[in-house]
């Protein structure tokens, strides 16, 4: 490419970002810096009705969380996030093209009121037609101070062609089109108007956007055209759509990216599980970022819609789980992350030494963070109950006893090792004539209130002597004596 390119990304914030929006923000990103341009975030706010401030810092929130940090060319603001556009900052600019639309004859103002719309457009349903405005205000004298709409003067007759890198091209013929408003009676400017003179204005090249965005691209493509200036080059991704082929919803279960980070999904995971919906390489599943990076293209992006697998994505998000305790950074990282989980579940400051062991010890039994705060409660809070089954089974005449003279050895052990426990508990069932397993399930039950956890000798010795005493006298209390 021989332009520097420049892409964005430009959620409306009615709500909060979604897979299919983050997806989207990803592969721009991706396109970018793949080719060392410019990745711009635009938020598409003239929605007042609907958009909010909170659902703009919950996208914030969401795409620093994926990492999908933009190029900070937009407006300072002030807020915690910095660096992007927001169209109810822009008014002006859309206000001035607006008038060189009407000063060229580009544009007409419409006086057709919002009821009068509405009666046509219901007639036409009634006659089983699509409405479509009949261009009766093309030619209208103005009429001062009687509210109007502002609508772009279309070509009659013909075909827009929209060249898209993932579609080819694309043909609509103007006749299915409108002269469609360019900004409201109230003054107010359209999606399809900003758009343009947005991406014109900030010298965007490339707009990748998914393809529920192809039918309003020839309306563009018009305006650009009106305008006189160049177009973009377009890529249209495909949609992303549930296990049941329609359009991925809450019906389907999470879509909030903010909802899959509270589950404890790991966003290494999700980057990588985003970029994989519509795009491949070769046969290859797991990605780091600069990997990503440096095999996107554009080409490899298929044209089919790509299906949300939950599955896949729990698999994954546990491949990397592991692959991030394989370096000291990685596993800093999940012990950060692991100990927010564990302080939204009620566990208040839980000490950094033993969230880090549970996160060694458990990380292969779970496919979410989420799903290891139950099993590892165990490391922070004494159990107040012991799995009934486990205890009417193990509860039996000789436990006592051997529970007495368990706590008596430990009580005198010199080394709280992983080796030493080990070596006494074995020398112990030894001397009682037992199986190692026939002590180790009481110890692990009166441990953890179950009968399945980590290795129980370095479990023991992450817990500590105090702990690990404390816990089985409160078990010894509760087994009957003789």
């Amino acid at each position: 490419m021989t332009e520097s390119v420049r892409v964005r990304f430009a959620p409306s914030p009615t709500g909060h970002l979604h897979v299919g929006g983050a997806r989207t923000a990803l592969f721009n990103r991706l396109f970018a810096r793949h080719h060392g341009g410019a990745f711009l975030l635009r938020i598409e706010d003239t929605d007042r009705d609907r958009s909010t401030d909170e659902a703009i810092h919950q996208i914030l929130d969401a795409m620093t969380w994926l990492g999908l940090d933009w190029d900070q060319e937009g407006p300072e603001d002030g807020g915690t996030y910095r660096g992007y556009f927001r169209q109810t900052s822009r008014l002006e600019i859309y206000r001035i093209h607006a008038e060189r639309l009407l000063t060229e004859g580009r544009a007409y103002r419409c006086y057709c009121t919002p009821e009068e719309l509405e009666a046509r457009r219901a007639a036409a349903q009634a006659r089983g037609e699509t409405f479509r405005y009949d261009g009766r205000c093309r030619d209208a004298p103005p009429r001062p101070g009687v509210p109007a709409a502002l609508r772009l003067r279309i070509p009659d007759t013909g075909t827009t062609v929209v060249p898209d890198l993932i579609h080819g091209d694309v043909t609509f013929d103007r006749a299915t089109l409108d002269d469609w408003i360019l900004v409201r009676s109230n003054g107010t400017p359209t999606y399809n108007f900003c758009v343009v003179v947005d991406d014109v204005t900030t010298k965007i090249t490339h707009v990748i956007r998914g393809n529920d965005h192809l039918s309003n691209t020839p309306k563009q493509i018009l305006c650009y055209e009106a305008l006189g200036y160049p177009r973009p080059v377009f890529a249209h991704i495909p949609m992303i759509l549930g296990p049941d082929r329609k359009r991925l919803s809450k019906r389907h279960g999470a879509t909030s990216v903010l909802a899959f980070r509270d589950e404890g999904f790991l966003p290494e995971a999700m980057v990588n599980y985003l970029a994989r919906l519509g795009w491949a390489h070769g046969d290859q599943e797991v990605f780091t970022r600069e990997e990503l990076i440096q095999l996107f293209d554009l080409r490899q992006v298929g044209a089919t819609p790509a299906i949300f697998d939950r599955t896949k994505l729990e698999w994954l998000n546990q491949v990397w789980m592991k692959r991030l305790l394989e370096d000291p950074e990685g596993r800093k990282r999940q012990v950060e992350r692991f100990t927010g989980h564990l302080e939204t579940a009620g566990i208040v400051s839980p000490p950094t030494r033993l969230v880090e062991s549970a996160v060694v010890n458990l990380t292969t039994r779970v496919s979410t963070l989420g799903l290891m705060v139950p099993r590892a409660r165990f490391y922070f809070e004494d159990p107040t109950e012991y799995a009934p089954t486990a205890f009417g089974k193990l509860v039996t005449p000789a436990l006592g006893p051997r529970l007495d003279r368990l706590l008596a050895r430990l009580a005198t052990l010199e080394l709280w090792t992983e080796t030493e426990l080990e070596g006494a508990c074995r020398q112990l069932a030894s001397e009682l004539g037992v199986k190692l397993v026939d002590l180790a399930q009481p110890i692990r039950l009166a441990l953890t209130g179950e009968t399945a956890s980590p290795p129980l000798f370095s479990m023991m010795a992450d817990l500590g002597r105090e702990t690990t005493l404390r816990r089985l006298r409160a078990f010894r209390d509760r087994v009957p004596r003789a």
